[in-house]
């Protein structure tokens, strides 16, 4: 069946990308605008929910996703920009089957080309579900007969230059990966399917990706676009939201969520509210209650800003300090104890405060009229697409319930400053001349200018700081090094001896050795050693060393005698408790005999001698001497011997000596 065309419109303006609408024979047109629906037909019409743009668009038959009515017809003309070709993707085409899809089909073709698509039904169905034409140019016939059910034809369609185009019918649920980017063609806000969640929470992977794409605020309806998303782990409750002309619903749990990714969302700063007029209230009981523009901040606790009754062209303004990107708004009605709210209005814009500009949207035809509050508790978003670039903006209520109360929040972010590039000057030789004064430097923006012509040198310079400012580091840190390794090597040198450790603090290395008289020191005699014990060589254990006498009276450590030829004197003591001073004092070897006890040996003979003091005296050989050091008055016991001969010997027995066995010998430790 050919269609004869009664009248075509033009849908969309422009040289390089026209949709067209074509009114099948027997039809009436129903306006012209791009959002509103395409012409509908008087009788038996088949053209449903249709949004056609140059670079994307959504068209579907009478009442779907519904039973198709009966003898209908329609006819779409798609076009794209010059140099590119148009993508096809069939969201449903569910038409009743029938031999060749002679009762019910949709038929694509190319008169330029002479090329055709289908027929499709529900029996001939396309074999993917996008279609690349390699054709800028593509007319879309539907037609129906007698049949019995079927929902009809969901068709969306882009330019080339966006090869991941998808259906309006597409849901999370369809994708495995966690990061998703597609391109959602104009139109699928109206088309039928649910969405749970809203843009704080994010939505359930069960929503239908393009239509909660517009509730987020991340594509405008009535352009399309690309919308990047995120698939993350589901929460237990979704709540409701309106935002952007659409109701989201309450959803339960889910595995997964999806969160748009949505740049320059960020909550802007108010630096002053002002408004056309506000309201002095006194309610029944005589209180006085003040409705002014401060209180039309969002986080505002209690009432809201108010208008005064009666008041007409009433306008709210903003102030943000400083022109801003503004991405979206944000209203609330007056409180929970007060049913007012505005329920449309429109914005405008100023960066003098002086010459306003009305939004327009994307179209840029009228000014744009935004959806407000449906009570006076929720929160209800509005996105700007394109952004608005502004410092004051005003939003004026067009409708309102009872009373004009409103609440605003501006989202957006900061501008992005641009670098304007330089122009390009051709480098052409020329004479340079020398120049007689130092020519002016221009700095377009705030800030620290370089020349060029000295950024060289500037540089230079800044490297020579820099490297003597090292240098000057690495000479401190040297010096302070060595000073510390001279000051440990002395410290080390002070307190160790003979390969010993430090004994003490480092005032021991300071004393000097006092060579010790000889009236100071008392000699003892000592008993000859047996002759077998001459041969033993007994290891000698030093007594501890040295007894420094501090202010917390800590003794330190002990070390062993150095040997007399070098140069070792003994100190100036008179026992060996009494150290003077902060002298060395080292330990003498212990005696080749046993410590407390000599072996018992044979009867004396008459002629040996014993001492006063009944030590006996061997006659066999001198007696063994040692310095010692004398004895304080008091420190021996009574009845011994306590005088001492000249040059500290014992002094001699008086009286012959008895014969009677050798007592045993114990010698108290020194």
């Amino acid at each position: 069946m050919m269609f004869q065309p009664r009248k075509t419109f033009e849908r969309a303006p422009g040289a390089h990308g026209v949709s067209l609408v074509t009114v099948p024979s027997g039809e009436t047109e129903a306006g012209s605008s791009l959002a509103e629906p395409v012409p509908r037909l008087s009788t038996g019409d088949g053209c449903g929910h249709t949004l056609l743009t140059p670079h994307s668009g959504t068209l579907s038959s009478k009442n779907y996703p519904g039973t198709y009515p009966n003898h209908t017809s329609c006819r779409w003309w798609l076009r794209a920009p010059p140099g590119t070709s148009l993508l096809l993707a069939f969201g449903d085409v569910d038409l009743e089957p029938s031999e060749r899809c002679a009762r019910s089909s949709v038929l694509l073709t190319n008169p330029q080309a002479g090329t055709a698509y289908g027929p499709y039904c529900r029996n001939a169905v396309p074999a993917t579900p996008l279609l690349v034409t390699n054709s800028s140019a593509v007319t879309v016939l539907f037609n129906s007969t007698s049949h019995h059910s079927g929902r009809g034809l969901l068709l969306s369609y882009a330019t080339s230059q966006h090869p991941d185009l998808v259906s309006c019918l597409v849901r999370g649920t369809h994708y495995t990966q966690e990061h998703v980017s597609v391109y959602c063609p104009a139109g699928c806000k109206d088309i039928d399917g649910d969405i749970w969640g809203n843009p704080s929470q994010g939505y359930r992977d069960t929503s239908v990706l393009c239509k909660a794409a517009v509730h987020a605020g991340v594509i405008a309806d009535e352009l399309g676009g690309q919308v990047t998303l995120s698939r993350e782990k589901g929460i237990t409750l979704y709540e409701s939201a309106f935002a952007n002309g659409l109701h989201s619903k309450r959803g339960s749990l889910s595995e997964k969520r999806l969160i748009f990714h949505k740049a320059c969302d960020d909550a802007l700063e108010v630096a002053a509210f002002n408004a056309s007029s506000w309201w002095h209230e006194v309610d029944m009981l005589g209180q006085d209650r003040t409705w002014v523009a401060e209180r039309a901040a969002l986080g505002t606790t209690g009432h809201s800003w108010a208008t005064e009754p009666g008041t007409e062209a009433a306008w709210l303004e903003l102030d943000l300090g400083t022109r801003r990107n503004i991405t979206g708004i944000i209203t609330k009605g007056s409180s929970e104890q007060h049913n007012y709210y505005v329920t449309s209005y429109r914005v405008s814009s100023s960066r003098d405060r002086k010459n306003w500009r009305p939004y327009r949207g994307s179209s840029g035809q009228e000014d744009k009229v935004f959806e407000g509050n449906t009570d006076s508790q929720g929160e209800v978003s509005n996105a700007f697409i394109p952004p608005i670039v502004a410092r004051y903006v005003r939003v004026t209520p067009q409708s309102w319930h009872q009373h004009v109360a409103l609440k605003v929040a501006l989202v957006g972010c900061q501008l992005a400053r641009v670098r304007v590039p330089r122009p390009y000057v051709s480098s052409v030789p020329k004479e340079v001349a020398v120049p007689t004064s130092r020519p002016a430097s221009h700095t377009p923006i705030p800030g620290i200018a370089l020349d060029p012509e000295k950024a060289g040198s500037t540089l230079l310079v800044m490297l020579l700081i820099g490297g003597f400012i090292l240098l000057c580091s690495s000479l401190l840190l040297l010096v302070f090094l060595c000073r510390r390794k001279r000051k440990l090597a002395a410290e080390l040198n002070c307190g160790i001896m003979k390969g010993y450790p430090k004994l003490g603090p480092s005032q021991v290395c300071s004393l000097q050795s006092l060579p010790p008289s000889g009236s100071a020191l008392a000699s003892f005699p000592m008993t000859a050693v047996p002759g077998d014990l001459d041969q033993t060589h007994s290891p000698e254990y030093a007594e501890p060393d040295l007894v420094q006498m501090t202010t917390s009276s800590q003794m330190g450590p002990s070390t062993f005698k150095p040997l007399l030829d070098e140069g070792y004197t003994l100190p100036l003591v008179v026992s060996h408790y009494d150290v003077p001073g902060k002298y060395h004092e080292y330990a003498e070897p212990l005696l080749p005999e046993p410590e407390y006890a000599t072996p018992f040996s044979e009867p004396e003979p008459a002629s040996t001698r014993h001492s006063p003091c009944g030590v006996p005296r061997l006659p066999v050989s001198p007696p063994l001497r040692y310095d010692a050091p004398a004895p304080r008055a008091g420190e021996l016991p009574a009845g011994a011997c306590t005088t001492a001969g000249p040059g500290g010997d014992i002094p001699s027995a008086e009286g012959p000596l008895e014969d009677s066995p050798l007592p045993h010998v114990y010698h108290e430790a020194l």
